[in-house]
């Protein structure tokens, strides 16, 4: 063999050989992987073989809520429905929420989500989207097609007369029904599915009725009131979501809440809604670029990997730990880029 083969080959072999986890995004790490992969095997393990979760105070009294937030946890990890680690759990939690199918469209279980099945039904149109472009099982297919075709119409009859969307279709309306239902409807558009144009165009002038003087979103328009730092960071989020990246209103919920995080640093932001308030301006942060995910996402991430039980979950925000664990989860991997909805 000649001599510059050799070399070559010593050359070659003598490269240490990294695994694809020792790979990591901007700002993660391996202790923030090894927090991930503790949070999914947390869900795993206490997922139930029916797909769902059981005995925790969240699940008993939100069941497809839940169900459907720690699905696009799972989702988030790079998992599809017939790839990857978790690839079962996905499967189990679409045929759970496949049986949550109701005549007339709306996603709920016989509880009805504690008398807030609006909740639950739009985050199962947004992980039920997002599986639906990676599903390989034809039949499958046509039953998840169905599905999202009924929940659009169902969300699209039951907005308001002034664009949102509260508990009940057709009850009324509020900012955190209304950007779950946005974000359900961009999902379901992504995927390939028909949305009313008009829908998501009154959705965003509801967001844009309910502005402050502060910049921000109220809880509804007919409340007024004060500022919400969790529905204005909701709304930064669904806002690019729904294309609007041009948005005044988006700019000035991003100022506002921006300017919120950093005069409460910490995890905590008074609002009794911490997790929440984090899943969408984690969203909205990363969404927005360097200059807000740089300063915001190292200091989260460690303060989650703190926040971590021994057991894998996190207590979110008092509603419990599938909860916690999915939004913490769901946080962490946001660099990893495996999800169209959380995409730059």
């Amino acid at each position: 063999m000649p001599r510059r083969f050799v070399i070559i080959a010593v050359i070659v072999f003598a490269m240490p050989l990294c695994r694809a986890d020792e790979i990591y995004p901007k700002h993660c790490n391996a202790k923030s992987q090894a927090s991930v992969n503790k949070g999914l095997e947390y869900l795993a393990k206490t997922q139930s073989q029916d797909g769902n979760w059981t005995g925790s105070q969240d699940v008993l009294a939100y069941p497809v809520t839940m169900t459907a937030l720690a699905g696009m946890a799972f989702l988030a990890n790079g998992n599809t429905p017939t790839r990857g680690r978790y690839a079962d759990n996905i499967r189990r939690i679409e045929r759970y929420l496949l049986g949550c199918s109701t005549s007339s469209g709306l996603i709920t279980g016989p509880g009805e989500e504690d008398g807030r099945p609006m909740y639950g039904h739009g985050f199962s149109m947004l992980f039920l989207s997002e599986c639906y472009g990676m599903e390989t099982d034809d039949r499958l297919r046509g039953k998840l097609k169905k599905m999202i075709s009924d929940g659009i119409l169902l969300t699209a009859r039951g907005q308001s007369q002034f664009g949102g969307w509260i508990y009940w279709p057709g009850g009324g309306d509020e900012g955190s029904v209304t950007v779950t239902q946005i974000q359900g409807l961009r999902a379901a558009n992504n995927a390939g599915f028909s949305v009313p144009k008009g829908t998501i165009e009154e959705a965003v002038r509801y967001l844009e009725r309910c502005k402050t003087p502060d910049g921000g979103i109220c809880y509804s328009l007919g409340s007024g009131g004060d500022t919400r730092l969790a529905i204005s960071a909701a709304a930064i989020a669904t806002l690019y979501n729904a294309g609007e990246y041009d948005s005044r209103l988006a700019d000035s919920c991003l100022a506002y809440v921006w300017k919120q995080f950093q005069l409460q640093k910490g995890w905590s932001k008074n609002g009794g809604h911490d997790f929440y308030t984090h899943l969408y301006a984690a969203q909205g942060f990363y969404q927005a670029g360097d200059k807000y995910w740089d300063e915001y996402f190292p200091a989260t991430r460690d303060q989650l990997i703190q926040m971590q039980h021994g057991d894998g979950s996190w207590d979110g925000d008092g509603i419990g730990p599938v909860y916690g664990a999915s939004i913490a989860l769901i946080i962490l991997q946001l660099p990893y880029k495996f999800l169209p909805i959380y995409q730059r």
